[in-house]
């Protein structure tokens, strides 16, 4: 496809919340949408190299209300946009081995149950009970949702691309943003690897790359990328059907069901903040070790496949929606390792804001870029 001269609005970045957001413009009948990717293929970036974990449990009501509006879409993807995304709903299983966290835990459950999520609270005899394979004898408390599970990343981005092609969105892969032109406090055009677009109105949904398109645009965003990396291991027949999202609270160590074997992955706290997606052999070590710690049966696997990723992280891990200092610049960026679960309702949230001036279907208002500079961060503690 040819890069067109111009058009009403450019999205930077084809991952879940760029795709998201060209599906819902176009929905409402914008024209001349063009939604821009570097890799040769939509989300392949942050999105395409996630676990897939989708969950209601939060520690923060508004992140709680963003799952409960974007959760139930991913429930109805199929319905609404044709697209089989392999909802799993296998439960996210969260343990505390500490009595801080089994403390926090207590007040999220109270917060999730009172928001309406039927959210449980377990013991530490509860979890050694669900988690006959694992070792857990530090176990405090756990908490367990149902409803939260894995979902395929590939088909929520290609769902939502090819429907939004359909409904004459330019989807443009192979297009480096490489600049973009500011006059008089606003944008004017966006250039790429493959030409100018000239523009009004962009919206950054570039992930941990959108720090780099902010300073394009004379934009400071509160972007640090940090790289996760997590493996597959090979078919084991040991572990059952319905084995959870398991989480290691504390030592940001999870596990979850890939095909016949699992996913394991693990939070490296002294990883350096970068753009660097290859494997760190080391760290795997560290993380292999504490899985076979936590879960024997790991001993007897053998590796299938591993990679990394980045998350973008903002000062209180949690997302940056909205507009800026420079007319027409809009961002939807910082989910802090939790942008997967939340892409289809930030994209349809966008879309209002764009469209409205106002976001109707969850106000997320508090959630903008002032806030960082207004002191009104709001922490996020369930952040792995």
């Amino acid at each position: 496809m040819n890069l067109p001269t111009t058009a009403d609005i450019v999205i930077i970045g084809g991952g879940v919340m760029g795709a998201s957001a060209a599906y819902h413009l176009a929905k409402r009948g914008m024209k001349n949408i063009v939604l821009l990717e570097k890799e040769e293929f939509f989300g392949t970036g942050a999105t395409g190299r996630c676990a897939g974990g989708v969950r209601y449990q939060f520690s923060t009501e508004i992140n709680v209300r963003l799952s409960q509006e974007s959760l139930p879409m991913i429930e109805r993807f199929k319905e609404e946009i044709g697209q089989d995304v392999n909802y799993i709903q296998c439960g996210y299983l969260l343990i505390a081995t500490n009595e801080k966290d089994a403390a926090t835990f207590k007040h999220n459950v109270e917060l999730q149950n009172r928001l309406g999520v039927p959210t449980q609270l377990l013991s530490g005899d509860d979890v050694r009970a669900r988690l006959p394979l694992l070792k857990f004898d530090d176990a405090i408390a756990g908490t367990f949702n149902q409803k939260d599970g894995i979902v395929d990343p590939n088909g929520v981005v290609m769902g939502y691309v090819s429907a939004a092609q359909k409904m004459g969105v330019q989807a443009i892969s192979k297009a480096n943003v490489t600049g973009i032109s500011v006059s008089d406090g606003e944008v004017r055009a966006v250039q790429t690897s493959l030409g100018e677009i000239q523009t009004r109105m962009v919206l950054n949904a570039a992930g941990p790359w959108s720090g780099l398109i902010g300073q394009m645009a004379g934009v400071s965003l509160p972007i640090v990328p940090l790289r996760r990396q997590m493996f597959t291991t090979n078919p084991l027949k040991d572990v059952p059907a319905d084995f959870p999202f398991v989480i290691d609270f504390a030592k940001s160590l999870y596990f979850h069901r890939e095909g016949e074997g699992l996913l394991i992955g693990m939070s490296n706290q002294n990883e350096t903040p970068g753009f660097d997606q290859n494997v760190d052999d080391d760290f795997e070590l560290v993380n292999l070790e504490a899985a076979i710690e936590r879960m024997p049966l790991v001993e007897k696997a053998s590796r299938a496949s591993h990679w990394a990723g980045l998350y973008e992280v903002t000062p209180d891990a949690h997302p940056i929606y909205g507009g800026t200092d420079v007319k027409g610049f809009t961002v939807c960026t910082g989910f802090s390792g939790h942008g997967f679960m939340h892409g289809p309702v930030s994209g349809k949230l966008m879309s209002e804001y764009i469209l409205d001036g106002k976001y109707s279907t969850l106000d997320v208002s508090m959630l903008d870029l002032k806030r960082f500079e207004e002191g009104r961060l709001i922490k996020e503690y369930n952040v792995v």
